[in-house]
């Protein structure tokens, strides 16, 4: 079954065709560029362009956030609690970056 939508959305790229809404595009008629995962290339640029990183990114700048906290730290309970929560945190890391690869 067809999404309700579909013919609406079909009838108004027919209606944008007409009007000539896709003639002369920036790069028309040059093939597109190669793209190293075509089954995600749209998640991948929209990430891009919002500044988005993977998961294992922002977790390694957390745990870099932690390690200059735990050098400014002289309490000793708390930097065994940054020691803990570093270790977790490699641990969530590697669980990331294989997540990423697959």
């Amino acid at each position: 079954m067809a999404h309700p939508l579909e013919d609406l959305v079909d009838a108004r790229i027919r209606a944008a065709q007409a009007d000539g809404v896709f003639d002369d595009l920036a790069g028309q008629g040059k093939p597109l560029p190669p793209e190293d995962d075509p089954e995600n290339a749209l998640i991948n640029r929209l990430m891009r362009e919002n500044g988005a990183v993977p998961e294992f990114v922002s977790l390694s700048r957390e745990l870099e956030r932690l390690r200059e906290e735990l050098a400014e730290t002289g309490d000793r309970t708390r930097r065994a609690d940054i020691l803990k929560e570093m270790s977790m945190m490699d641990a969530k890391i590697d669980l990331a970056r294989r997540a990423y690869r697959r």
